[in-house]
Protein backbone atom coordinates (compact mmCIF):
# COMPACT_ATOMS: atom_id res chain seq x y z
CA UNK A 1 0.00 0.00 0.00
CA UNK A 2 1.23 3.09 -0.56
CA UNK A 3 2.40 5.71 1.94
CA UNK A 4 -0.84 7.79 2.20
CA UNK A 5 -3.03 4.66 3.13
CA UNK A 6 -1.17 4.25 6.04
CA UNK A 7 -3.21 4.90 9.11
CA UNK A 8 -2.66 7.76 11.53
CA UNK A 9 -3.92 6.41 14.96
CA UNK A 10 -6.34 7.96 17.51
CA UNK A 11 -5.88 8.00 20.80
CA UNK A 12 -7.59 5.12 23.25
CA UNK A 13 -8.08 5.31 27.20
CA UNK A 14 -4.88 3.14 27.55
CA UNK A 15 -2.84 4.06 23.51
CA UNK A 16 -2.61 7.30 24.38
CA UNK A 17 0.54 7.87 21.96
CA UNK A 18 -0.03 9.72 18.51
CA UNK A 19 1.83 12.15 16.87
CA UNK A 20 2.18 15.48 18.47
CA UNK A 21 -1.01 17.77 18.34
CA UNK A 22 -0.86 20.44 15.73
CA UNK A 23 -0.65 23.88 16.81
CA UNK A 24 0.33 26.66 16.19
CA UNK A 25 4.14 27.04 17.43
CA UNK A 26 4.91 30.24 19.09
CA UNK A 27 8.32 31.82 18.61
CA UNK A 28 9.68 31.13 22.34
CA UNK A 29 9.02 27.00 21.39
CA UNK A 30 10.83 27.62 17.96
CA UNK A 31 13.45 29.30 19.60
CA UNK A 32 13.51 26.76 22.38
CA UNK A 33 13.93 23.84 20.13
CA UNK A 34 16.50 25.66 17.85
CA UNK A 35 19.47 25.75 20.71
CA UNK A 36 18.60 22.39 22.03
CA UNK A 37 20.81 19.94 21.52
CA UNK A 38 20.71 16.43 19.75
CA UNK A 39 20.09 14.31 23.08
CA UNK A 40 18.24 17.12 24.91
CA UNK A 41 15.82 17.51 21.54
CA UNK A 42 15.67 13.12 21.30
CA UNK A 43 14.36 13.45 25.08
CA UNK A 44 12.19 15.99 24.02
CA UNK A 45 10.52 13.62 21.46
CA UNK A 46 10.28 11.31 23.66
CA UNK A 47 7.99 13.15 26.06
CA UNK A 48 5.75 14.83 22.99
CA UNK A 49 4.83 10.95 22.16
CA UNK A 50 3.49 10.12 25.77
CA UNK A 51 6.84 8.22 27.14
CA UNK A 52 7.84 8.51 30.70
CA UNK A 53 10.16 5.63 30.93
CA UNK A 54 12.67 4.28 29.19
CA UNK A 55 14.66 0.64 29.83
CA UNK A 56 17.87 -0.27 28.94
CA UNK A 57 21.51 -0.97 30.36
CA UNK A 58 24.00 1.86 30.10
CA UNK A 59 27.79 1.67 28.43
CA UNK A 60 30.40 4.12 27.83
CA UNK A 61 29.34 4.38 24.31
CA UNK A 62 25.62 5.86 25.97
CA UNK A 63 26.72 7.46 29.11
CA UNK A 64 26.38 10.80 27.78
CA UNK A 65 22.96 10.45 26.71
CA UNK A 66 21.93 8.52 30.31
CA UNK A 67 23.33 11.55 32.10
CA UNK A 68 20.95 13.63 30.24
CA UNK A 69 17.95 11.36 30.66
CA UNK A 70 18.56 10.88 34.18
CA UNK A 71 18.46 14.87 34.58
CA UNK A 72 15.30 14.11 32.52
CA UNK A 73 11.65 13.86 33.59
CA UNK A 74 12.00 10.61 32.15
CA UNK A 75 12.64 7.34 34.68
CA UNK A 76 15.56 5.13 33.24
CA UNK A 77 14.62 1.12 34.19
CA UNK A 78 17.69 -0.68 34.26
CA UNK A 79 17.62 -4.30 33.16
CA UNK A 80 19.69 -7.59 33.67
CA UNK A 81 19.67 -8.12 30.03
CA UNK A 82 19.51 -5.67 26.86
CA UNK A 83 17.04 -8.47 25.49
CA UNK A 84 14.61 -8.10 28.59
CA UNK A 85 14.63 -4.44 27.90
CA UNK A 86 13.39 -5.13 24.49
CA UNK A 87 10.62 -7.03 26.03
CA UNK A 88 9.69 -4.65 28.71
CA UNK A 89 9.89 -1.82 25.98
CA UNK A 90 7.44 -3.65 23.85
CA UNK A 91 5.18 -4.13 26.86
CA UNK A 92 4.71 -1.36 27.77
CA UNK A 93 4.22 0.25 24.14
CA UNK A 94 1.16 -2.38 24.01
CA UNK A 95 -0.17 -0.95 27.11
CA UNK A 96 1.29 3.24 26.73
CA UNK A 97 0.88 3.51 23.24
CA UNK A 98 4.26 3.58 22.59
CA UNK A 99 7.92 2.43 24.48
CA UNK A 100 11.60 3.02 24.28
CA UNK A 101 14.90 1.32 25.10
CA UNK A 102 18.18 2.78 25.30
CA UNK A 103 21.22 0.82 24.55
CA UNK A 104 24.85 0.82 24.27
CA UNK A 105 26.89 0.13 20.95
CA UNK A 106 26.46 -3.55 19.31
CA UNK A 107 26.82 -5.54 22.82
CA UNK A 108 23.87 -4.15 23.52
CA UNK A 109 22.30 -3.55 20.45
CA UNK A 110 22.60 -6.61 18.83
CA UNK A 111 21.50 -8.11 22.41
CA UNK A 112 18.69 -6.75 22.06
CA UNK A 113 17.50 -7.28 18.14
CA UNK A 114 15.23 -10.61 18.94
CA UNK A 115 12.82 -9.18 21.22
CA UNK A 116 12.75 -5.32 18.63
CA UNK A 117 12.24 -8.10 15.71
CA UNK A 118 9.32 -9.47 17.91
CA UNK A 119 7.89 -5.84 18.23
CA UNK A 120 8.43 -5.71 14.34
CA UNK A 121 6.25 -8.51 13.78
CA UNK A 122 3.29 -7.68 16.45
CA UNK A 123 3.72 -3.79 15.23
CA UNK A 124 4.19 -2.65 18.56
CA UNK A 125 6.13 0.75 18.28
CA UNK A 126 9.36 1.00 20.17
CA UNK A 127 12.00 3.51 19.62
CA UNK A 128 15.84 2.06 19.79
CA UNK A 129 18.36 4.63 21.01
CA UNK A 130 22.16 2.99 20.51
CA UNK A 131 24.97 4.74 21.75
CA UNK A 132 27.74 4.50 19.05
CA UNK A 133 31.63 5.73 18.83
CA UNK A 134 32.66 9.35 18.32
CA UNK A 135 32.40 10.47 14.84
CA UNK A 136 36.00 12.11 15.60
CA UNK A 137 37.54 8.67 16.77
CA UNK A 138 36.22 7.01 13.96
CA UNK A 139 39.08 8.85 11.85
CA UNK A 140 41.94 6.25 10.25
CA UNK A 141 39.48 3.44 10.94
CA UNK A 142 40.88 1.66 14.76
CA UNK A 143 39.90 -1.14 16.25
CA UNK A 144 37.39 -0.22 19.05
CA UNK A 145 35.95 -2.53 21.33
CA UNK A 146 32.35 -3.84 20.83
CA UNK A 147 32.69 -3.11 16.94
CA UNK A 148 31.62 -5.64 14.54
CA UNK A 149 33.19 -5.70 10.85
CA UNK A 150 32.47 -2.12 10.18
CA UNK A 151 31.01 0.87 11.94
CA UNK A 152 28.05 0.67 10.21
CA UNK A 153 27.00 -3.05 10.96
CA UNK A 154 24.57 -2.45 13.77
CA UNK A 155 22.58 0.52 11.87
CA UNK A 156 22.48 -2.13 9.05
CA UNK A 157 21.32 -4.94 10.54
CA UNK A 158 18.32 -3.34 13.04
CA UNK A 159 17.23 -2.03 9.03
CA UNK A 160 15.70 -5.07 8.59
CA UNK A 161 13.40 -5.24 11.75
CA UNK A 162 12.42 -1.58 12.17
CA UNK A 163 10.15 0.90 10.34
CA UNK A 164 12.71 3.25 9.77
CA UNK A 165 16.21 4.23 11.13
CA UNK A 166 18.68 6.67 11.69
CA UNK A 167 22.67 7.42 12.61
CA UNK A 168 22.26 11.11 14.09
CA UNK A 169 25.86 11.92 12.53
CA UNK A 170 25.03 15.22 11.15
CA UNK A 171 23.38 18.34 12.94
CA UNK A 172 22.36 19.44 10.30
CA UNK A 173 20.24 16.57 9.53
CA UNK A 174 19.82 14.90 12.70
CA UNK A 175 16.84 16.58 14.33
CA UNK A 176 14.75 16.43 10.80
CA UNK A 177 15.74 12.33 10.79
CA UNK A 178 14.16 12.26 14.68
CA UNK A 179 11.27 14.01 13.53
CA UNK A 180 11.01 11.21 10.46
CA UNK A 181 11.44 8.37 12.94
CA UNK A 182 9.07 9.35 15.47
CA UNK A 183 6.40 10.27 12.97
CA UNK A 184 7.03 6.69 10.97
CA UNK A 185 6.85 4.61 14.43
CA UNK A 186 3.43 6.36 15.33
CA UNK A 187 2.28 5.63 11.64
CA UNK A 188 3.26 2.31 10.91
CA UNK A 189 3.04 0.95 14.69
CA UNK A 190 6.44 -0.71 14.19
CA UNK A 191 9.91 0.11 16.10
CA UNK A 192 12.13 2.44 14.98
CA UNK A 193 16.34 2.68 15.40
CA UNK A 194 18.12 5.75 16.39
CA UNK A 195 21.94 5.67 16.78
CA UNK A 196 23.26 8.17 18.58
CA UNK A 197 27.38 8.98 18.45
CA UNK A 198 28.42 9.72 21.42
CA UNK A 199 30.28 13.23 20.80
CA UNK A 200 27.13 14.54 19.12
CA UNK A 201 24.66 14.36 22.03
CA UNK A 202 25.67 17.77 23.00
CA UNK A 203 25.84 18.86 19.44
CA UNK A 204 23.65 21.87 18.58
CA UNK A 205 21.81 21.89 15.00
CA UNK A 206 23.68 24.63 12.60
CA UNK A 207 20.33 25.89 11.78
CA UNK A 208 17.28 26.72 13.52
CA UNK A 209 15.11 23.67 13.50
CA UNK A 210 11.26 23.68 13.02
CA UNK A 211 9.66 20.30 13.61
CA UNK A 212 7.64 19.17 10.46
CA UNK A 213 4.74 17.07 10.19
CA UNK A 214 2.70 15.16 7.68
CA UNK A 215 -0.80 14.57 7.32
CA UNK A 216 -2.21 11.11 5.43
CA UNK A 217 -5.53 10.84 3.97
CA UNK A 218 -7.93 8.31 2.30
CA UNK A 219 -8.10 8.76 -1.36
CA UNK A 220 -11.50 10.30 -1.30
CA UNK A 221 -12.87 7.91 -4.31
CA UNK A 222 -11.36 4.79 -3.69
CA UNK A 223 -12.94 5.30 0.47
CA UNK A 224 -15.93 5.86 -1.15
CA UNK A 225 -16.22 2.84 -3.68
CA UNK A 226 -14.92 0.16 -0.98
CA UNK A 227 -17.18 1.42 1.79
CA UNK A 228 -20.45 0.81 -0.67
CA UNK A 229 -18.76 -2.47 -1.81
CA UNK A 230 -18.61 -3.65 1.86
CA UNK A 231 -21.93 -2.17 2.62
CA UNK A 232 -23.25 -3.73 -0.02
CA UNK A 233 -22.14 -7.21 0.69
CA UNK A 234 -22.57 -7.16 4.95
CA UNK A 235 -26.10 -6.03 3.81
CA UNK A 236 -26.85 -8.98 1.22
CA UNK A 237 -24.92 -11.50 3.64
CA UNK A 238 -27.34 -14.28 5.43
CA UNK A 239 -24.60 -14.68 8.04
CA UNK A 240 -22.62 -11.85 8.60
CA UNK A 241 -19.30 -11.73 11.50
CA UNK A 242 -16.36 -9.74 12.09
CA UNK A 243 -13.00 -11.33 13.44
CA UNK A 244 -11.14 -8.53 15.33
CA UNK A 245 -7.22 -8.36 15.60
CA UNK A 246 -4.37 -6.70 16.67
CA UNK A 247 -4.08 -3.74 14.74
CA UNK A 248 -7.55 -2.74 16.68
CA UNK A 249 -5.58 -2.75 20.16
CA UNK A 250 -2.43 -0.95 18.45
CA UNK A 251 -4.32 1.76 16.01
CA UNK A 252 -6.89 2.44 19.40
CA UNK A 253 -9.68 1.55 16.89
CA UNK A 254 -11.83 -0.53 19.77
CA UNK A 255 -14.41 2.32 20.13
CA UNK A 256 -15.19 2.53 16.26
CA UNK A 257 -15.36 -1.46 16.31
CA UNK A 258 -17.66 -1.45 18.78
CA UNK A 259 -19.65 1.34 17.52
CA UNK A 260 -19.63 -0.64 14.19
CA UNK A 261 -20.92 -4.19 16.13
CA UNK A 262 -23.54 -2.72 18.20
CA UNK A 263 -25.21 -0.66 15.61
CA UNK A 264 -25.29 -3.24 13.41
CA UNK A 265 -25.44 -6.21 15.91
CA UNK A 266 -22.93 -7.99 13.97
CA UNK A 267 -21.25 -10.84 16.33
CA UNK A 268 -17.59 -10.36 16.47
CA UNK A 269 -14.65 -13.00 17.59
CA UNK A 270 -11.09 -12.45 17.81
CA UNK A 271 -7.83 -13.86 16.76
CA UNK A 272 -5.25 -14.99 19.12
CA UNK A 273 -2.96 -12.24 18.87
CA UNK A 274 -5.92 -9.74 19.33
CA UNK A 275 -7.40 -11.53 22.30
CA UNK A 276 -9.09 -8.95 24.60
CA UNK A 277 -9.15 -6.52 21.53
CA UNK A 278 -12.82 -5.88 23.47
CA UNK A 279 -14.06 -7.36 26.79
CA UNK A 280 -14.87 -10.62 26.23
CA UNK A 281 -17.93 -10.53 28.31
CA UNK A 282 -19.51 -8.61 25.45
CA UNK A 283 -22.89 -10.16 24.37
CA UNK A 284 -21.84 -9.69 20.52
CA UNK A 285 -18.46 -11.75 21.67
CA UNK A 286 -18.11 -14.90 20.60
CA UNK A 287 -14.78 -16.35 21.26
CA UNK A 288 -11.43 -16.98 19.83
CA UNK A 289 -11.31 -17.58 16.26
CA UNK A 290 -7.84 -19.80 15.77
CA UNK A 291 -8.91 -22.87 13.92
CA UNK A 292 -8.91 -26.50 15.41
CA UNK A 293 -7.34 -24.57 18.59
CA UNK A 294 -10.39 -22.60 19.26
CA UNK A 295 -14.26 -23.85 20.29
CA UNK A 296 -15.42 -26.03 17.66
CA UNK A 297 -18.78 -24.18 17.69
CA UNK A 298 -16.83 -20.54 17.20
CA UNK A 299 -15.08 -22.12 14.30
CA UNK A 300 -18.17 -23.60 12.62
CA UNK A 301 -19.72 -20.40 13.13
CA UNK A 302 -17.26 -17.82 11.70
CA UNK A 303 -16.18 -20.60 8.68
CA UNK A 304 -20.14 -20.71 7.99
CA UNK A 305 -20.57 -16.89 7.65
CA UNK A 306 -20.68 -15.45 3.93
CA UNK A 307 -19.36 -11.97 4.68
CA UNK A 308 -16.42 -12.22 7.28
CA UNK A 309 -15.14 -8.60 7.73
CA UNK A 310 -11.53 -8.91 9.43
CA UNK A 311 -10.69 -6.06 11.12
CA UNK A 312 -6.96 -5.33 11.42
CA UNK A 313 -6.31 -8.95 11.55
CA UNK A 314 -3.65 -10.63 10.29
CA UNK A 315 -3.91 -14.11 9.44
CA UNK A 316 -0.68 -15.86 10.75
CA UNK A 317 -0.08 -19.15 10.94
CA UNK A 318 -1.00 -19.24 14.91
CA UNK A 319 -4.09 -17.25 14.89
CA UNK A 320 -5.33 -19.96 11.86
CA UNK A 321 -4.74 -22.89 14.49
CA UNK A 322 -1.51 -23.87 12.73
CA UNK A 323 -3.28 -23.60 9.23
CA UNK A 324 -6.51 -25.60 10.65
CA UNK A 325 -8.57 -22.56 9.53
CA UNK A 326 -10.57 -22.61 6.54
CA UNK A 327 -11.83 -19.34 5.53
CA UNK A 328 -12.87 -18.20 2.05
CA UNK A 329 -11.17 -14.96 0.38
CA UNK A 330 -14.13 -14.37 -2.01
CA UNK A 331 -16.27 -14.41 1.53
CA UNK A 332 -13.56 -11.91 2.95
CA UNK A 333 -13.63 -7.96 3.56
CA UNK A 334 -10.04 -7.91 4.25
CA UNK A 335 -9.04 -4.85 6.27
CA UNK A 336 -5.88 -3.96 7.71
CA UNK A 337 -3.26 -0.74 7.74
CA UNK A 338 -1.24 -2.31 5.13
CA UNK A 339 -4.34 -3.17 2.70
CA UNK A 340 -7.36 -3.66 1.79
CA UNK A 341 -9.49 -6.42 -0.07
CA UNK A 342 -13.37 -7.18 -0.53
CA UNK A 343 -13.63 -10.28 -1.95
CA UNK A 344 -10.89 -10.08 -5.29
CA UNK A 345 -10.88 -6.47 -5.52
CA UNK A 346 -8.30 -4.33 -3.62
CA UNK A 347 -8.51 -0.96 -2.96
CA UNK A 348 -5.63 1.53 -2.50
CA UNK A 349 -5.10 4.00 -0.43
CA UNK A 350 -7.82 3.90 2.16
CA UNK A 351 -6.64 4.09 6.08
CA UNK A 352 -7.67 1.76 7.95
CA UNK A 353 -9.57 3.85 10.45
CA UNK A 354 -11.22 5.85 7.92
CA UNK A 355 -12.73 2.37 6.26
CA UNK A 356 -14.32 1.98 10.02
CA UNK A 357 -15.52 4.72 11.21
CA UNK A 358 -17.29 5.68 7.74
CA UNK A 359 -18.65 1.71 7.24
CA UNK A 360 -20.31 2.14 11.05
CA UNK A 361 -22.03 5.48 9.85
CA UNK A 362 -23.11 3.83 6.92
CA UNK A 363 -27.06 2.74 6.88
CA UNK A 364 -26.80 -0.96 6.49
CA UNK A 365 -29.81 -3.58 6.89
CA UNK A 366 -27.97 -6.40 8.73
CA UNK A 367 -29.13 -9.53 9.29
CA UNK A 368 -29.13 -10.32 12.84
CA UNK A 369 -27.67 -14.07 13.86
CA UNK A 370 -28.44 -16.07 17.13
CA UNK A 371 -25.10 -16.75 18.62
CA UNK A 372 -23.80 -20.05 19.26
CA UNK A 373 -24.40 -21.07 23.09
CA UNK A 374 -21.56 -20.32 25.39
CA UNK A 375 -19.36 -22.70 26.40
CA UNK A 376 -21.25 -24.18 29.85
CA UNK A 377 -19.87 -22.50 32.82
CA UNK A 378 -17.60 -24.56 34.95
CA UNK A 379 -18.69 -25.11 38.28
CA UNK A 380 -16.93 -23.03 41.04
CA UNK A 381 -13.49 -24.42 42.22
CA UNK A 382 -13.48 -26.49 44.73
CA UNK A 383 -9.95 -27.76 45.81
CA UNK A 384 -9.58 -31.84 46.04
CA UNK A 385 -7.40 -32.77 48.86
CA UNK A 386 -4.45 -34.06 47.97
CA UNK A 387 -5.42 -34.21 43.84
CA UNK A 388 -2.75 -33.71 41.41
CA UNK A 389 -2.79 -30.23 39.74
CA UNK A 390 -3.81 -31.23 35.91
CA UNK A 391 -3.46 -28.26 33.43
CA UNK A 392 -7.18 -28.35 32.61
CA UNK A 393 -7.71 -27.00 36.86
CA UNK A 394 -4.91 -25.08 37.20
CA UNK A 395 -6.78 -22.34 33.94
CA UNK A 396 -10.50 -23.11 35.28
CA UNK A 397 -8.56 -21.68 38.97
CA UNK A 398 -6.97 -19.05 36.93
CA UNK A 399 -10.36 -17.95 35.14
CA UNK A 400 -12.31 -17.39 38.50
CA UNK A 401 -9.12 -14.81 39.79
CA UNK A 402 -9.07 -12.78 37.24
CA UNK A 403 -10.91 -9.52 37.91
CA UNK A 404 -10.86 -5.72 36.10
CA UNK A 405 -7.42 -4.39 36.77
CA UNK A 406 -5.92 -7.99 35.97
CA UNK A 407 -3.45 -8.22 33.00
CA UNK A 408 -3.13 -11.64 31.74
CA UNK A 409 0.86 -12.06 30.53
CA UNK A 410 1.00 -15.26 28.94
CA UNK A 411 4.44 -16.56 27.32
CA UNK A 412 4.91 -19.36 23.93
CA UNK A 413 4.10 -22.64 24.11
CA UNK A 414 1.18 -24.50 26.35
CA UNK A 415 0.87 -21.01 28.41
CA UNK A 416 -0.47 -19.22 25.16
CA UNK A 417 -2.76 -21.99 23.96
CA UNK A 418 -4.20 -22.67 27.55
CA UNK A 419 -4.82 -18.83 28.09
CA UNK A 420 -6.59 -18.48 25.11
CA UNK A 421 -10.03 -20.29 26.98
CA UNK A 422 -9.23 -17.51 29.46
CA UNK A 423 -12.15 -14.79 29.90
CA UNK A 424 -11.01 -11.94 29.91
CA UNK A 425 -12.77 -8.79 31.86
CA UNK A 426 -11.27 -5.35 30.15
CA UNK A 427 -9.83 -4.41 26.54
CA UNK A 428 -6.08 -4.63 25.90
CA UNK A 429 -5.77 -7.38 28.96
CA UNK A 430 -4.08 -10.04 27.15
CA UNK A 431 -0.46 -9.90 26.12
CA UNK A 432 1.71 -12.45 24.44
CA UNK A 433 4.09 -12.88 21.68
CA UNK A 434 1.18 -15.11 19.66
CA UNK A 435 2.91 -14.66 16.35
CA UNK A 436 6.38 -14.16 16.68
CA UNK A 437 6.34 -16.33 19.74
CA UNK A 438 9.71 -15.80 21.33
CA UNK A 439 10.16 -17.60 24.72
CA UNK A 440 10.73 -16.01 27.17
CA UNK A 441 8.42 -12.94 26.74
CA UNK A 442 6.47 -12.70 29.83
CA UNK A 443 8.52 -12.12 32.83
CA UNK A 444 10.02 -9.03 31.38
CA UNK A 445 6.55 -7.91 29.60
CA UNK A 446 5.49 -7.84 33.07
CA UNK A 447 7.58 -5.27 34.26
CA UNK A 448 6.71 -3.42 30.90
CA UNK A 449 3.01 -3.51 32.22
CA UNK A 450 3.53 -2.09 35.73
CA UNK A 451 6.06 0.27 34.47
CA UNK A 452 3.55 1.80 32.32
CA UNK A 453 0.22 1.56 34.17
CA UNK A 454 0.96 0.05 38.18
CA UNK A 455 -2.87 0.17 38.72
CA UNK A 456 -2.56 -3.22 36.52
CA UNK A 457 -1.41 -6.40 38.10
CA UNK A 458 -0.16 -8.76 35.63
CA UNK A 459 -0.73 -12.22 36.01
CA UNK A 460 1.75 -14.05 34.37
CA UNK A 461 1.73 -17.70 32.68
CA UNK A 462 5.29 -19.01 31.91
CA UNK A 463 6.39 -22.38 31.06
CA UNK A 464 9.52 -23.69 32.80
CA UNK A 465 11.83 -23.47 29.91
CA UNK A 466 10.83 -19.62 28.95
CA UNK A 467 11.30 -18.94 32.91
CA UNK A 468 14.50 -20.20 32.88
CA UNK A 469 15.79 -17.91 29.40
CA UNK A 470 15.02 -14.45 31.33
CA UNK A 471 13.81 -14.95 34.98
CA UNK A 472 16.61 -12.98 36.50
CA UNK A 473 14.16 -9.75 35.43
CA UNK A 474 12.26 -10.76 38.87
CA UNK A 475 14.75 -8.84 40.18
CA UNK A 476 14.27 -5.43 38.45
CA UNK A 477 10.70 -6.38 39.33
CA UNK A 478 11.77 -6.46 42.77
CA UNK A 479 13.62 -3.27 42.79
CA UNK A 480 10.96 -1.46 41.63
CA UNK A 481 8.35 -2.79 44.00
CA UNK A 482 5.94 -4.40 41.37
CA UNK A 483 3.56 -7.07 42.39
CA UNK A 484 3.04 -9.72 39.52
CA UNK A 485 1.73 -13.35 40.50
CA UNK A 486 4.06 -15.44 38.19
CA UNK A 487 2.81 -18.56 37.82
CA UNK A 488 5.74 -21.31 36.66
CA UNK A 489 4.06 -24.48 34.74
CA UNK A 490 6.25 -26.95 35.47
CA UNK A 491 6.20 -29.98 33.73
CA UNK A 492 9.88 -30.70 33.55
CA UNK A 493 10.87 -29.78 29.67
CA UNK A 494 9.20 -28.23 26.49
CA UNK A 495 5.98 -29.45 26.56
CA UNK A 496 5.01 -28.05 23.03
CA UNK A 497 8.12 -29.29 21.40
CA UNK A 498 7.28 -33.45 23.00
CA UNK A 499 3.90 -32.71 21.14
CA UNK A 500 5.72 -31.80 18.19
CA UNK A 501 8.83 -34.44 18.40
CA UNK A 502 9.55 -36.69 21.37
CA UNK A 503 13.23 -36.81 22.45
CA UNK A 504 15.55 -35.93 24.77
CA UNK A 505 16.48 -32.37 23.91
CA UNK A 506 12.96 -31.41 24.96
CA UNK A 507 14.12 -32.30 29.06
CA UNK A 508 15.59 -29.43 31.22
CA UNK A 509 16.98 -29.40 34.82
CA UNK A 510 14.06 -28.95 37.08
CA UNK A 511 14.70 -25.87 39.29
CA UNK A 512 13.54 -25.57 42.67
CA UNK A 513 11.66 -22.05 41.22
CA UNK A 514 9.96 -20.95 44.36
CA UNK A 515 13.36 -20.62 46.06
CA UNK A 516 13.83 -17.77 43.65
CA UNK A 517 12.87 -15.01 46.40
CA UNK A 518 15.94 -16.17 48.74
CA UNK A 519 17.88 -16.05 45.50
CA UNK A 520 16.69 -12.61 45.10
CA UNK A 521 16.05 -11.34 48.93
CA UNK A 522 12.64 -10.38 48.44
CA UNK A 523 8.73 -11.79 46.77
CA UNK A 524 7.09 -14.80 47.95
CA UNK A 525 7.51 -18.33 46.89
CA UNK A 526 4.68 -21.20 46.79
CA UNK A 527 5.42 -24.85 45.72
CA UNK A 528 2.29 -26.32 44.51
CA UNK A 529 1.31 -29.91 43.56
CA UNK A 530 -2.20 -30.32 44.79
CA UNK A 531 -5.17 -28.58 44.36
CA UNK A 532 -5.16 -27.66 47.86
CA UNK A 533 -1.72 -25.99 47.22
CA UNK A 534 -3.10 -24.15 44.73
CA UNK A 535 -5.93 -22.71 45.97
CA UNK A 536 -4.15 -21.45 49.21
CA UNK A 537 -0.98 -20.18 47.30
CA UNK A 538 -3.46 -17.96 45.12
CA UNK A 539 -5.25 -16.18 47.58
CA UNK A 540 -2.19 -15.35 49.39
CA UNK A 541 -0.09 -14.39 46.44
CA UNK A 542 -3.62 -11.75 45.85
CA UNK A 543 -3.01 -10.64 49.43
CA UNK A 544 1.04 -10.18 49.01
CA UNK A 545 0.56 -6.53 47.06
CA UNK A 546 4.07 -5.64 48.26
CA UNK A 547 6.13 -7.83 46.35
CA UNK A 548 6.13 -10.81 43.12
CA UNK A 549 4.96 -13.82 44.22
CA UNK A 550 6.03 -16.69 42.23
CA UNK A 551 4.12 -20.18 42.62
CA UNK A 552 6.03 -23.48 41.20
CA UNK A 553 3.23 -25.73 39.89
CA UNK A 554 4.25 -29.20 39.28
CA UNK A 555 2.61 -30.76 36.44
CA UNK A 556 3.05 -34.24 34.15
CA UNK A 557 5.40 -34.06 31.21
CA UNK A 558 2.15 -34.65 28.57
CA UNK A 559 -0.43 -33.24 30.45
CA UNK A 560 -1.68 -30.32 27.98
CA UNK A 561 -4.58 -27.94 27.84
CA UNK A 562 -8.06 -27.96 25.92
CA UNK A 563 -6.86 -26.14 23.14
CA UNK A 564 -3.36 -27.90 22.54
CA UNK A 565 -5.80 -31.23 23.04
CA UNK A 566 -8.08 -29.64 20.29
CA UNK A 567 -5.24 -29.36 18.01
CA UNK A 568 -3.63 -32.17 18.17
CA UNK A 569 -7.07 -33.89 17.49
CA UNK A 570 -7.76 -32.63 14.57
CA UNK A 571 -4.40 -32.58 12.93
CA UNK A 572 -4.43 -36.38 13.88
CA UNK A 573 -7.42 -37.36 11.40
CA UNK A 574 -4.77 -34.93 8.92
CA UNK A 575 -1.15 -36.21 9.33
Amino acid sequence: MSPKSTNTPKSASRQKTSPPAKTKTSKSSKKEDAILSIGAYLIKKLQEYGIRDVFGIPGDFVLQFYSQLEESPIRVIGTTREDCAGYAADAYARVNGMGAVCVTYCVGGLSLCNSIAGAYSEKSPVVVISGAPGMEERRNDPLLHHRVRDFNTQREVFEKITVAHAALEDPLTAFREIDRCFAAAARYKRPVYLELPRDRVNAKPLTPHQPQSEEYFSDPLALAASIEEAAERLSQAKKPVVIAGVEVHRFGLRETLLKLIEKHSIPVSATLLGKSVISERHPLYLGIYEGAMGREAVTKYVEESDCVLLAGTFMTDINLGIYTAHLDPQKCIYATSEQLRIGYHHFHDVRLDDFLEHLAEEKMKIVKRVLPKPPAKPAAFKPVEDQPVTTKRLFQRINELLVDNMVVVADVGDSLFGASDLIIHQHTEFLSPAYYTSMGFAIPAALGVQVANEQLRPIVLVGDGAFQMTCMELSTILRHHFNPIVIVLNNKGYTTERFLHEGPFNDILNWEYHRMPDLLGGGWGFEVTTESDLDQALKASLNNEDKFSLLNVHLQPHDISSALTRLAEKMSKTI
